[in-house]
């Protein structure tokens, strides 16, 4: 691998073969497991429904299509531009609210469609509409203001915590939410690169990542890591999935669904230690027992599910999803 092009990692996005929503600079965002994901959520077409990553609106406009009129479905979305796109949709049963999925079930609650939601949908990760856009700062493959900040408002981005954060600190980072193997190495780079000049930019964090990273992965850029780990970390992205992992059982109908996907091992591994906990504690299955008497909430619907290899051939995005699908019993 050519080491002096560290931007040749991209490949060409075919077109999707559906209609997407785009933002004001013509970005969309091809959604993945889209009638996998719908077809595990919807239990009943006159219902109470929630979006709660809207993204480009993908899944809502599905949702929408096996729902009825008199239904409701509630928009979320922490990402200004989301919400705008969101905005475009003009459809009467769509109630729209920006923010973290966290404050799930203060709106509700505020709705007071606690105990009456028939679905949920999460759709983590970041969009590609977010990816694509230089100047938010998620990729390392185009140049642009090192930011990754998800909602714009909010006060910290990527180059303000680099500048600060002590080398320990940054280390823990690529480490915990990276998985970083050299997560000391490349947090030594980055404090004695920012002394020279500060690091505000993609390209640079990048190109200092790649000249510190000792074993470059095949098909791999080595910046993958670091990048993964500064963005969930900025966005506070594990917490919260946790956090509204739970709210989603409070707000749920008994037989309301969950449908959550995800992209990488630490989001996977939340929600399976989320089933888990709910669906017995882990008692062991075989005992003869009710499930009132191990207070089970919740159980697994299916199997995981992954994305077919026709869909990864249109969307190589989809190669690393997995959908899981709950259903709330109590």
């Amino acid at each position: 691998m050519n080491r002096k092009n560290i931007f040749e990692f991209g490949r060409e996005r075919k077109k999707p073969s559906f209609e997407v929503l785009k933002d004001s600079q013509g970005n969309q965002h091809q959604p993945v497991l889209l009638k996998e994901a719908v077809a595990g959520l919807i239990v009943e077409k006159n219902g109470i429904y929630v979006d709660a990553t809207f993204g480009r609106g993908g899944h809502s406009q599905e949702i929408l299509q096996h729902i009825d009129s008199e239904s409701v479905l509630i928009c979320i979305d922490k990402d200004q531009k989301a919400i705008q796109v969101a905005k475009q949709l003009s459809d009467k049963r769509m109630i729209v609210r920006q923010g973290s999925f966290t404050k799930l079930k203060s709106w509700i609650e505020e709705l007071n469609y606690t105990g009456k939601i028939s679905g949920i949908l999460l759709d983590l990760g970041v969009s590609s509409p977010q990816l694509d856009d230089t100047l938010r700062g998620f990729s390392f493959l185009r140049d642009g203001p090192l930011d990754m900040r998800m909602d714009q408002s909010q006060p910290l981005n990527a180059a303000m915590w680099l500048k600060n954060a002590k080398e320990d600190e940054i280390a823990r980072v690529l480490k915990e939410y990276g998985e970083e193997r050299f997560s000391r190495r490349i947090a030594h780079a980055i404090v004695k690169e920012r002394v020279v000049a500060p690091i505000v930019t993609t390209g640079r964090l990048a190109e200092i990542v790649s000249k510190a990273h000792p074993r470059w992965e095949a098909h791999k850029h080595p910046a993958t890591r670091v990048f993964q780990a500064i963005r969930i970390f900025i966005n506070n992205e594990l917490e919260e999935l946790s956090n509204c992992l739970e709210q989603c059982l409070d707000v749920l109908a008994v037989g309301g669904r969950l449908a959550v996907i995800s992209f990488h091992s630490l989001e996977d591994r939340i929600i399976k230690e989320f089933i888990k906990k709910h669906k017995g504690g882990g008692i062991p299955e075989w005992l003869p027992l009710y499930d009132e008497q191990l207070c089970r909430r919740l159980r697994r619907v299916g199997k995981t599910i992954h994305a077919s290899e026709e869909e990864i051939n249109k969307n190589p995005r989809s190669r690393s999803a997995i959908l899981r699908i709950m259903e709330k019993l109590k």
